[in-house]
């Protein structure tokens, strides 16, 4: 039973009773050392969770609910969009199979704190890699299967995995796209060398093993069982890169304590969910969305997850929430979008179980949310958050025993207990700008950034006060909390609710000899909320002079199909302020 019954008794007990609240709090999981402290300052001025107290976040996602009797459960549900196999699998086969992977990892080398990078799409095997790593006290680095070789060597000489793991084959839509060309591309271009690689192989495309080299993941399955290392609360459970205003991947790194706590948290007062609920996301795994709630709070919950691999099609949505009883559905506007042009030719949707769907990644327009109600005939939400908090920034609290106001769901929702926004504006007693969060930021945001092997204070996104961390995101905070978005005060473009840097795609192009300038832009796309649009100056007196095919190739090559270029300008010149920055503003309406 919640202690509080209202939004408004919850999110004051954490503003005015942190310790109190956050301790509480902490007896969702199972800690192997207790924490009598719920946050210290760091010397380095950022701060730690729970510091005192220690843990397994695998022990939580899986042993706990084996040892409680619930291992005949279903844990994990996997369908594939592509190969339309499905997998259904037990937390007790869950269990079995992620002590197995982390005895395989254990045999080759991997101990508490070396880096494993996952490049997979989203499969059952890619969660067992992630839980076995966090089994191990391993950190886990999931990146995006589709990323082409130059994009997959960044990622490899930042962290510098001990152990790679990929599928013999990832797809794009119903096509197999092998993945040891980008594998074997990007280990020729990376100056660090992994001890070993891991192949998973898939019968649409199996895969030729380098000697000495690559091992397969299902015989390392077989590997004695290991049991949970005992980790710190603020030891670190993985790195996970988002894109940013430099253009330049930042690896965020989450830690096990904080992180277990409030997703426990948040998908009780939240999400309403309690175990024995199925919970579907439909996010790639290699997102943060799919971290916190394909795998780690689902599963820490005691609930089951349906993950699926690939852009799923409406009646493949209706039909996996109809088949398993889904109480809770969690989306971007982009597949809402593709649902919403599909229902036309689909019969009326009857789905008893499913009790209210969620909206993230992109924000998503009234129209859009009323459709959705209309189609699902429940309540359908946006909530807001990043990368680098993990969780919601803002949201709606089904959890709690008093309903949300109706006047709040069209908009993003209230604050998530910890979350402090302000506003902070320019322009003297206007109430709209940036929206900046105070210090300390709560459990399961970013420990921090990683940056040459260690964990750093993230200095880009603090204000010049370190007082504030900054989302970059532009809103206004009306009288009862509730935030209301305007957007982005930054380039970063979504696409399908993939962030993107326009800088990232704009140092590409301008590889090119014949590039005198460029600057990338998002534009409206009806399917994937956003696209890029690059507009492009060229030198008259270049020898040769790219066209807008051989600039869209070289931006696949390098960063992959999903990035969605399909549009080059080539333009005499770009507006620019007297001090010569493009204003970017002026080619939206140009």
């Amino acid at each position: 039973m919640l202690p509080w019954t209202t939004y408004e008794a919850m999110y004051d007990a954490a503003l005015n009773q942190p310790e109190e609240f956050w301790l509480s709090a902490a007896q969702r999981i199972t800690w192997k050392q207790e924490p009598a402290m719920a946050c210290r300052e760091r010397t380095d001025g950022w701060h730690d969770w729970f510091p005192d107290g220690t843990l397994n976040t695998c022990h939580n996602a899986v042993d706990r609910h084996v040892e409680n009797g619930r291992g005949e459960q279903v844990a994990l549900i996997w369908h594939s969009c592509a190969t339309k196999e499905q997998q259904v699998v037990t937390y007790c086969e869950l269990q079995d199979r992620v002590a197995g992977f982390a005895g395989g990892l254990r045999l080759l080398g991997v101990e508490k704190g070396d880096r494993v990078l996952i490049a997979m799409p989203t499969m059952i095997e890619t969660a067992i890699a992630m839980l076995a790593c966090a089994r191990i006290g391993a950190v886990h680095v999931v990146v995006f299967a589709g990323y082409a070789g130059p994009e997959l060597a960044r990622r490899i000489d930042d962290v510098a995995p001990k152990v790679i793991i990929i599928a013999s084959c990832s797809f794009q839509g119903q096509t197999p796209i092998p993945s040891a060309p980008a594998l074997n591309d990007a280990l020729a271009l990376a100056a660090y060398r992994p001890q070993a690689c891991v192949i998973v192989q898939r019968a649409a495309c199996r895969t030729s093993f380098m000697p000495l080299r690559d091992h397969d993941f299902h015989t390392l399955e077989q590997s004695a069982p290991v049991e949970p290392v005992v980790l710190r609360s603020e030891d670190p459970l993985y790195i996970l890169h988002t894109s940013g205003t430099t253009g330049h991947a930042k690896g965020i790194v989450r830690d096990n304590g904080g992180h277990a706590v409030v997703l426990a948290l948040s998908m009780d007062v939240i999400y309403g969910c309690e175990p024995g609920d199925t919970f579907f996301t439909t996010s790639d795994l290699g997102w943060v969305v799919g971290h916190s709630y394909g795998v780690y709070a689902p599963l820490i919950s005691g609930c089951t997850s349906v993950i699926v691999e690939g852009g799923a099609s409406a009646s493949a949505i209706r039909t996996l929430c109809h088949e398993h009883g889904v109480k809770c559905l969690f989306t971007t506007p982009t597949q809402m979008r593709l649902m919403r042009q599909e229902s036309r030719h689909l019969s009326e949707v009857i789905l008893p179980a499913l009790a209210r769907v969620f909206v993230a990644g992109e924000y998503a327009d009234p129209t859009l949310l009323e459709w959705a109600r209309s189609y699902f005939r429940t309540p359908v939400v946006n909530h807001w958050w990043q990368t680098e908090t993990g969780w919601s920034i803002t949201a709606h609290f089904f959890g709690l025993p008093e309903r949300e106001p109706v006047s709040l769901m069209n908009d993003i929702g209230r604050p998530a207990p910890g979350f402090r926004p302000a506003i902070v504006s320019s322009i003297p007693g206007e109430q709209c700008g940036e929206i900046v969060l105070s210090l300390p930021l709560p459990p399961g945001c970013l420990a921090g950034i990683w940056k040459n092997g260690a964990i750093r204070v993230p200095s880009a996104y603090l204000d010049e006060t370190r007082r504030y961390y900054r989302t970059f995101d532009e809103g206004m905070i009306q009288a009862n909390r509730a935030v209301h978005m305007l957007g982005r005060s930054d380039d970063v473009i979504k696409v399908a609710g993939r962030r993107i840097s326009g800088v990232q795609i704009e140092k590409i192009i301008a590889t090119h000899p014949a590039v005198h300038a460029c600057a990338v832009v998002a534009i409206p796309d009806e399917l994937r909320g956003q696209r890029p649009i690059a507009y492009v100056v060229l030198d008259s007196e270049a020898e040769c002079m790219p066209s807008s095919e051989e600039i869209v190739a070289r931006i696949n090559e390098v960063l992959g199909r999903w990035v969605g270029l399909k549009e080059v300008r080539f333009v005499g010149r770009l507006p620019t302020t007297v001090s010569g920055k493009i204003t970017r503003k002026r080619l939206l309406v140009s």
